[in-house]
């Protein structure tokens, strides 16, 4: 299940969704952006949304200050199967 949430913004993950605003989009759904890159860079913490290669949003945040973000829950991890025994016995 999807969560939003506040966190401080030293806790914000790539991935994670955060508010915009509307900008020139009235619709409240495209106002929320996704999260490609965190850094840390002269005691703030730098939320880059975008493509680095293309246009791209700066956030520049406090790293104790709160933001509302949209996170999704992690996807299970793989289960790992153990190799199955060769009925075999080596014999040719």
């Amino acid at each position: 299940m999807t969560s939003r949430i506040i966190v401080v913004a030293s806790e914000v993950r790539v991935n994670d969704h955060i508010y915009n605003g509307t900008g020139t989009n009235a619709h409240p759904t495209f106002a929320w952006e996704t999260v490609t890159e965190v850094r840390s860079e002269d005691g703030l913490i730098v939320l880059i949304t975008g493509n680095l290669k293309g246009p791209h949003g700066e956030f520049w945040l406090e790293p104790e200050e709160q933001i509302e973000v949209i996170r999704y829950p992690e996807p299970p991890a793989a289960k790992t199967l153990a190799p199955k025994a060769n009925g075999r016995h080596g014999h040719s």
